[in-house]
């Protein structure tokens, strides 16, 4: 008599033989290793498909009429320092796929047979290539994980599992295989149960913040044909359409944590911001003199770390969040879409996320980290913190965080006024005509847009100044404020060839240390230039354009030198 669970299966082998499903069966499928297959990977006699899987008696105690015994292996399981679920052994019908697919097991070691059954070529188990996941699933999507409700929520960017499309099948809770897989239909390649153009398999579970309006789910940029192809073996022709794929593979991927396509971070940027996809050659600006060189660094970004960052480094995903950064523009001081989602300092001092300001990014490395640059000037007053030389409370500052204190600014070109708020970015950017905007690199130290002659030594003109002179007018620096300009600027800068960072420190002067009477107009001595006379090196300020200095410089004690 034949059993009910035979029937059921008898019924299955006839429409897997006979019925198509959307244009395709199993048997034209590399799933069938039986002699008739497609594949390259397939029996050398054996006429029946569903036996390498199923068979009718005898099976393992495994619905669905399993055929082959479990691997009985410890996998080594996927890792984040993100993740909010709970990974265990595979389990259920993940345990079932991985008969074929860890390579531990003959894939013609069936129960129904005494004897394996051959193979062409030799072939044993599964070769080595993407279908062999071995037994480290490190590098693979995870599996074997309930995914329920409070998952959801706790991870925040997880669709319910209640709004997940019918084609995805939680078994018992748990997504495994199946729940991406359908073994017995390839409508889609690698047997998918949804399509990945557009990412559409994988924002049915994955919901990221903002991605709707991200330039990676949006840009229709395509290959140009030059360099490394980013690409293989992928199936559509625009970023768009590739969509998490860019950068992400789901199965023996390059690095484990997140699984990325490439072992460095960077790697998986610049592959597209070459210009060979994006239009914009990231790739140049790095490699320049001076640069945030993110290739100085292997594997210290990690997407759990906090705003301040306490071991120094710099990844491309440390100012660029790539599921949310966009092309949406800004004004100061409010970050733009390209750094959207990212984590900061705030002014306080304190973690935020995600920055509302673009300094608030600067602020990771460049403030509160015990790594950070120092500067490049020995200053009268030393102040590395570039929070504190932003605070609006001090007595003088470049106006970073809000307008600045000097409310008559006569040097100011169109369009900025006394009320004008400025990016990091105006200064530090990566030099250059139509270069890309951002600190990627620039010839000039500091990584600066333009030139700034910071040690004396060098005769005025536009272009040894031109950093200055985007914003400050260089007739009224040197001509055009009376005696004032030409005693104080044009005395200095032009005759005796002083730079202006002698006197003026760019960012500006904390208030724990410096005060409205002797640092107002960002005035803090470069003691390698200015020294001080009989023991006093002070700035005193008596008022609109008016002021002294002790001090002794090129050769002169001004003791005091009144203006």
């Amino acid at each position: 008599m034949i059993s009910k669970n035979s029937v059921i299966l008898l019924v299955s082998i006839f429409f897997v033989l006979n019925i198509s499903v959307n244009g395709q069966s199993l048997a034209t499928t590399v799933h069938n290793l039986s002699a008739s297959g497609p594949g390259s990977v397939k029996a050398t006699s054996e006429t029946e498909l569903c036996i390498f899987c199923h068979t009718p008696h005898n099976s393992n105690p495994r619905a669905p009429l399993w055929n082959k015994n479990d691997p009985g292996v410890s996998y080594t399981l996927y890792n984040s320092s993100t993740a909010e679920a709970t990974f265990g052994q595979p389990s259920g019908s993940s345990i079932l796929c991985l008969s074929c697919h860890d390579g531990t097991i003959a894939l013609g070691s069936v129960m129904s047979r005494t004897s394996d059954i051959g193979f062409n070529s030799g072939i044993t188990t599964m070769p080595t290539g993407e279908s062999n996941l071995s037994t480290d699933l490190s590098d693979d999507h995870p599996i074997s994980f309930l995914y329920n409700s409070a998952l959801a929520m706790s991870d925040g960017e997880l669709n319910d599992p209640s709004s997940l499309p019918q084609s995805i099948t939680l078994e018992n809770g748990n997504l495994e295989c199946i729940s991406c897989h359908d073994p017995h239909q390839n409508d889609f390649t690698n047997f998918l149960v949804e399509d990945t153009r557009y990412s559409t398999l994988c924002i049915s579970c994955h919901d990221k913040t903002d991605w709707d309006i991200s330039s990676h789910q949006n840009s229709t940029a395509t290959w140009n044909g030059s360099g490394v192809n980013p690409w293989l073996g992928l199936n559509y022709t625009t970023v768009a359409e590739n969509g998490c794929e860019n950068c992400h593979t789901p199965h023996n991927a390059s690095s484990s944590q997140r699984l990325l396509n490439y072992n460095n971070d960077e790697d998986n940027c610049i592959v597209c911001h070459n210009g060979n996809v994006a239009t914009e050659d990231i790739q140049s600006e790095l490699v320049k003199p001076y640069s945030h060189n993110v290739y100085l660094y292997d594997q210290l970004h990690d997407l759990s770390e906090t705003g301040v960052v306490t071991t120094k480094h710099v990844e491309c995903q440390d100012c660029h969040n790539p599921h949310q950064s966009s092309s949406t523009a800004a004004s100061p001081p409010f970050a733009s879409g390209q750094i959207s989602g990212v984590k900061g300092i705030n002014t306080t001092g304190n973690n935020i996320e995600p920055i509302q300001n673009q300094y608030e990014l600067c602020y990771k490395c460049h403030a509160d980290s015990p790594d950070k640059p120092g500067s490049p000037t020995s200053r009268q007053i030393e102040q590395d913190n570039v929070r504190l030389e932003f605070d609006v409370n001090n007595p003088s500052y470049h106006p970073i965080e809000a307008a600045g204190v000097n409310t008559n600014v006569k040097s100011l070109l169109s369009p900025y006024t006394e009320t004008s708020i400025i990016y990091c970015t105006d200064c530090h950017a990566s030099n250059g005509t139509g270069s890309p905007k951002g600190p990627h690199g620039s010839i000039y130290p500091q990584i600066l847009k333009y030139d700034y002659k910071r040690v004396s030594g060098s005769a005025e003109s536009y272009q040894n100044y031109e950093l200055c002179y985007q914003c400050h007018d260089r007739n009224q620096i040197i001509n055009g404020m009376g005696k004032f300009a030409k005693r104080v600027h044009r005395k200095h800068i032009v005759g005796e060839d002083i730079s202006c960072n002698a006197c003026h420190d760019p960012h500006g002067i904390s208030s724990s240390q410096g005060n409205s009477t002797n640092n107002t107009h960002l005035i803090n001595f470069d003691l390698s230039v200015v020294t001080p006379y009989n023991g006093r090196l002070e700035f005193e300020d008596l008022g609109s354009y008016r002021g002294r200095c002790y001090l002794e410089c090129h050769g002169e004690q001004h003791r005091p030198e009144s203006y």
